[in-house]
């Protein structure tokens, strides 16, 4: 984890200086092996790049950012790692590229120069990068596929800024940094926070996942941010599920494999559950003498702990187990650090658990460790994803096997037909729909603590109920839900006496249709933007 930070100003004066010193001084913990700042004046302006390392690949001074090309033709800032570096290393020397140091950031800045953005479907690895392009004029900023590595940005008037954190970018932006208000209010109201471009600062943006910025530095002007890499969600018939499973065997292996690259000390974060465990199995595989030390949580005397499972794996593999045990006044401590380390906002206290593993392992020299944070929402995730999977099959015209999925999906413990309907309108609507019709159901979604006049003389949107994007949802209607209506199931305007349980048209117009009147006439929007759809109806 290292930090990046730099930008555009039109003049080079002290304040930009002590900016980016502030900056790189607010990411120390990011990066507290070495540090650097390069300012250079290409055409109008001057343009500033810094970087805080944490040395992970070739420790040797090789490695030092800001990154200068051997032609002097490019320079770069880069946080993260390119595992498959040592296999592009080799291609670019058949290309003619000479390499003075053994580190990844000088395989990026080398296949930036020979293929430009079009490397950066070849690299596989976590990154947030920043190159100039010395001959071209600009500086680019770039963004991994997941959005693994943070960047924010600011493109203002008087500058261009950008940085790893917040407290960051604050450093190097003109001006007081200001609440956004909206920003805030969709976190306190829906928990929702690090699922867009806006942030917590007004102006400032996350670059999202997947995307890169332009920056022509004899104008000052940046780009809108573009997209560069797009899932390839096309289904395969050709696979049987034994074949599927040895293939994903395969990726995931060679997947540990290459993030086992690395010359500083490696370890692994293990909670006891099916990802983690898989990991550090995986790592016994691939290295059968490597010795290997585990991190864990331990909630001690929790009915759900496990620790169990911990003890297993470890004892299977042979490993090194370390453990920590936490209470409320541990949190209460660690609270304002925590804090300051994630720089925005965060759902959940359950973050401080991972806090505190990866503090044990820095305490027992492990610098880099492997973790299992995804593998449950590929495969799946912990509750089926029912709003995704019904919104798939409705686009794809399968409604009736929606409606089977629903129905099986509803069996499961902790489950049920209504829970499941809610998620499949937040997400066909994007959760507009979903919080009008809580409304009808008496669950109204501004608490009292939150000061309404005060958003709304900001002009924060805390009311409003639309029906958002939904112009792929043609001929089919919205499932949502009002107490009493106990079995409406509707598509394309036909109710399906089979399906409803007794209700028809005009009981549906007698009771449903009154208590929607005001909030949000979905008929009528419905017809306007040819949908097809002819009522809302409701579980």
């Amino acid at each position: 984890m290292c930090g990046i930070a730099g930008g555009w100003w039109p003049a080079r004066t002290r304040a930009v200086e002590d900016g980016m010193a502030r900056a790189l001084e607010a990411m120390r913990r990011r990066g507290p092996d070495d540090r650097g700042v390069l300012f250079s004046e290409p055409g109008q302006g001057v343009l500033g790049l810094g970087h805080t390392r944490l040395s992970i690949i070739d420790l040797s001074p090789g490695g030092h950012q800001p990154m200068l090309a051997s032609d002097g033709a490019a320079s770069i800032v880069f946080n993260g790692e390119i595992y498959n570096y040592r296999e592009l290393r080799n291609e670019l020397r058949t290309l003619g590229h000479v390499f003075a140091s053994e580190s990844d950031t000088e395989v990026l800045l080398a296949a930036w120069r020979q293929w430009n953005h079009a490397c950066l479907d070849r690299l596989v690895g976590m990154f947030a990068f920043a190159v100039h392009d010395h001959v071209a004029g600009t500086l680019t900023c770039v963004r991994d596929a997941f959005g693994i590595k943070p960047l924010y940005y600011d493109a203002g008037e008087e500058a261009f800024v950008f940085a790893s954190e917040p407290a960051a970018l604050a450093a190097l932006r003109p001006g007081r940094s200001e609440l956004d208000w909206q920003r805030a209010c969709d976190f306190l109201l829906h928990g929702d926070y690090d699922s867009g471009e806006r942030s917590f600062v007004q102006g400032v943006r996350h670059l999202l996942p997947g995307h890169l910025i332009r920056l022509d530095l004899r104008s000052g002007r940046a780009s809108a941010p573009e997209r560069w890499w797009r899932p390839r969600i096309t289904e395969r018939a050709d696979l049987d599920f034994a074949t599927a499973a040895e293939q994903l065997r395969a990726l995931f292996l060679d997947s540990v494999r290459l993030h086992l690259r690395s010359d500083v000390r490696l370890g692994a974060a293990l909670s006891g559950g099916i990802d983690s465990s898989a990991v550090v199995c995986a790592i016994r595989h691939l290295e059968p003498d490597v010795p290997i030390h585990t991190f864990s949580y331990v909630a001690r005397g929790s009915a759900v702990s496990e620790e169990a499972w911990i003890d297993r794996v470890n004892d299977r593999v042979g490993a090194v187990p370390n453990k920590v045990v936490l209470s409320g006044e541990d949190l209460a401590r660690d609270l304002d650090d925590m804090i300051r380390a994630q720089g925005e906002p965060f759902g959940s206290t359950s973050i401080y658990a991972q806090f505190r593993v990866f503090r044990l392992a820095r305490e027992a020299g492990v610098t880099v460790t492997l973790d299992g944070q995804g593998a449950d929402e590929m495969l799946a995730g912990y509750n089926g994803y029912p709003g995704q999977r019904i919104r798939s099959l409705l686009e794809q015209g399968d409604w009736m096997q929606a409606w089977r999925f629903l129905n099986a999906w509803s069996r499961w413990p902790g489950r049920s037909r209504r829970a499941g309907l809610e998620r499949a309108v937040s997400a066909l609507t994007g959760g507009a729909t979903q919080n009008a019709l809580r409304s009808l159901r008496g669950l109204d979604r501004v608490p009292d603590w939150i000061n309404r006049p005060a958003l709304e003389a900001r002009g924060v949107a805390v009311a409003e109920a639309d029906c958002g994007d939904m112009e792929s949802l043609r001929g089919c209607a919205v499932l949502a839900g009002v107490p009493r209506v106990t079995g409406v199931f509707h598509l394309a305007g036909v109710l399906d006496d089979g399906l409803v349980g007794g209700m028809t048209r005009e009981r549906f117009e007698g009771t449903v249709r009154p208590k929607a009147q005001g909030l949000v006439n979905l008929r009528e929007v419905g017809r306007e933007r040819g949908w097809g759809v002819e009522f809302a109806v409701a579980f």
